[in-house]
C-alpha cells in the first residue's frame, strides 16, 4: 500500500475508463481558466513535459494553445485513455511510459517546462524516491526552466479534517472523492461513481511546505505557491496547491528584457 509504484496497480482500466467523468474536462478548464497556459506563457517556454499526463487533460490543452508537448506517465492505461482523448480531439499525443525516478532514461531531449499535475506528485511514499524524482525533473530543464507541480491541501485535512469545493479539479456530477483514511504517512481515498463502482487510491499526504522544502533542497532558486490558482490565498481555504519552481531566478531578467 505505501510504495511509490504501488498507485500502478490502483488504475485499473475500469477505474481509467472513469476518471473523465470525475474530473469533467469542460468543468475543469472553466475553473482553472487559463493559469497554466498563461503562466507558460509569461516563462517563455515553448517545448512542455507533461510527465503525469492522466487521460491527458493538460496535454490537450497545452497543444491546443500552441505548446509543444511530450506526454508521460507512469500508467499504461492512462496514457491509452489520453492518446485516445486526443485523437478524439484532432491531436497525435506523443505519450512515453516513464518512471520519475528513471526520467532521463525514458524521456530524450530538454523541456523549457515540466508540469506534474492532478496531485500526482503524491503516490510518491518514499522521500528518497521523491527527491530524485524531483531531481530528475531539475535536470530535464533548460537552465532556465521552470516546474510546475501542483498538490491537495493535506495541511489542512490532517489538522482539521476533510471538507471540498471540488470547484477546480474533480467537477464530475454525482461523483464522490473523499478520504477514508488519513494520518501524517497515508491518505487512502475513496472514489464513489453514479452506477454504484467504487475505487481507492493511496497517497502520501505531502505538507505544502515539506514540498517547498524539497524542491529548494534540489537546487530550484526560485518558488511561488498559489492557492486554487490564486496569488493571494488564505491557508485554510484552497483545496489545492501549485508551486511554480524555477531552476534559474530568471523572472526579473526575463521582465527588464521585454
Amino acid at each position: 500500500m505505501r510504495k511509490t509504484s504501488h498507485y500502478k496497480n490502483e488504475y485499473v482500466w475500469g477505474f481509467v475508463d472513469k476518471w473523465d467523468e470525475l474530473i469533467d474536462w469542460d468543468q475543469r478548464a472553466q475553473g482553472e481558466g487559463d493559469f497554466f497556459i498563461r503562466h507558460l506563457k509569461k516563462l517563455g517556454a515553448r517545448r512542455v513535459l507533461d510527465v503525469a499526463t492522466g487521460t491527458g487533460f493538460h496535454s490537450v490543452r497545452l497543444i491546443e494553445a500552441g505548446f509543444e508537448v511530450v506526454s508521460a506517465d507512469g500508467s499504461a492505461e492512462m496514457l491509452a485513455k489520453a492518446f485516445e482523448n486526443g485523437y478524439q480531439r484532432g491531436h497525435i499525443l506523443r505519450t512515453v511510459q516513464a518512471d520519475w525516478r528513471f526520467l532521463n532514461r525514458d524521456v530524450h531531449g530538454e523541456f523549457d517546462a515540466i508540469i506534474c499535475l492532478g496531485n500526482s506528485f503524491t503516490h510518491m511514499f518514499n522521500e528518497k524516491d521523491r527527491r530524485r524524482a524531483l531531481a530528475e525533473f531539475y535536470a530535464m530543464l533548460k537552465h532556465d526552466g521552470v516546474l510546475i507541480l501542483d498538490q491537495r491541501n493535506y495541511d489542512i485535512i490532517i489538522d482539521q479534517g476533510f471538507s471540498s469545493k471540488h470547484t477546480y479539479y474533480y467537477c464530475g456530477d454525482n461523483v464522490k472523492a473523499e478520504p477514508e483514511h488519513i494520518d501524517e504517512g497515508l491518505a487512502r481515498f475513496r472514489y464513489e461513481f453514479p452506477d454504484g463502482s467504487i475505487y481507492h487510491l493511496n497517497m502520501f499526504p505531502l505538507r505544502k511546505d515539506y514540498t517547498r522544502r524539497l524542491m529548494s533542497e534540489v537546487g530550484f532558486q526560485h518558488i511561488e505557491t498559489y492557492g486554487d490558482f490564486q496569488e493571494t490565498y488564505r491557508e485554510e481555504e484552497p483545496d489545492f496547491f501549485v508551486h511554480v519552481a524555477e531552476k534559474s531566478y530568471v523572472s526579473e531578467e526575463r521582465a527588464t528584457s521585454r
